[in-house]
C-alpha cells in the first residue's frame, strides 16, 4: 500500500509507527534554494521524480510519502503537479493508493489526484459538518475528477450506536457509522502508533467493515 500524507500538518506516519525521511516541502524549498535548477546531466523532471522517490519511507506492508509544510515564498503548484503526475504513475504498483488529505476542500480544488474509486469523506453530527460534507461531494463533481463512489462516514458515534444517524445523504452513494474509541483517544494523548490496535476496539471493527465492504463493491 502506498499512505500519502497529504496534510501540511503531518502526523500519518507517527500514527503508522514510523517517520517521514523527507517531505515533499523540503523538495520544494529545495529547488527553490537552487534557482529551480536540476544537477548538471539532469532534466528538472527527471531530478523531482529522483527525489521523491528518495522521500519514499518503507514500512511493514506499506510505503509512505509525505508532502510536508507548503509555506515560505513562491509558488508550490509545480510541486503540487508533479506529486499528482508521481501519484498517478505509481498507482499501478500498488494495490491500494490511501490519501490522507488535511481537512477542508484544498486538495480536490487542486486536483492532487484525479481519479480515485472511493473518495471518503468524514463528518460529525453537527450541521456544519454536514454541510461540508455536502460541499465537498460538489466540489468533486465541479472539478469532474473520476470518483466511483463518495461515501460519508459519520465519525465518534456512542458506543452503542448501531449505525450512523441518517441512512442517506444527498451527493453520496454510501452512509457509515464509526464509533467512538477510547483506546485510540488514548493512544493520541500520547502520540502513539495506531499499528496494534486490538481488532476488538469498536472503531477499529467499523473501520474494517467499512473498508472490506468497499472493497467488495456495491
Amino acid at each position: 500500500m502506498l499512505a500519502v500524507d497529504a496534510d501540511p500538518n503531518a502526523n500519518l506516519g507517527s500514527k503508522l509507527g514510523t517517520e517521514p525521511a523527507r517531505t515533499v516541502g523540503d523538495l520544494r524549498e529545495e529547488m527553490i534554494s537552487r534557482g529551480e535548477e536540476p544537477p548538471p546531466g539532469m532534466s528538472k523532471q527527471e531530478y523531482i521524480d529522483y527525489q521523491i522517490r528518495l522521500a519514499l519511507k518503507e514500512g511493514s506492508g506499506f510505503d509512505l510519502l509525505t508532502m510536508g509544510r507548503q509555506e515560505g515564498p513562491g509558488c508550490y503548484c509545480y510541486i503540487n503537479n508533479v506529486l499528482r503526475t508521481f501519484v498517478d504513475a505509481l498507482t499501478d504498483k500498488y494495490h491500494y493508493v490511501v490519501i490522507d488529505n488535511e481537512a477542508g476542500m484544498e486538495h480536490l480544488s487542486r486536483r492532487t489526484t484525479r481519479a480515485s474509486d472511493v473518495l471518503f469523506v468524514l463528518c460529525d453530527r453537527s450541521k456544519a459538518s454536514l454541510e461540508a460534507a455536502k460541499r465537498i461531494s460538489r466540489l468533486a463533481d465541479e472539478m469532474k475528477l473520476k470518483i466511483r463512489r463518495k461515501v460519508l462516514a459519520s465519525n465518534m458515534l456512542d458506543a452503542d450506536a448501531e449505525g450512523p444517524p441518517m441512512r442517506e445523504m444527498p451527493g453520496f452513494d454510501k452512509v457509515y457509522g464509526v464509533r467512538r474509541s477510547g483506546a485510540i483517544q488514548a493512544k493520541m494523548e500520547k502520540d502513539e502508533s495506531l499499528i496494534d490496535l486490538p481488532r476488538r476496539d469498536p472503531m477499529y471493527s467499523d473501520i474494517a467493515k467499512i473498508v472490506d465492504a468497499e472493497r467488495k463493491g456495491p
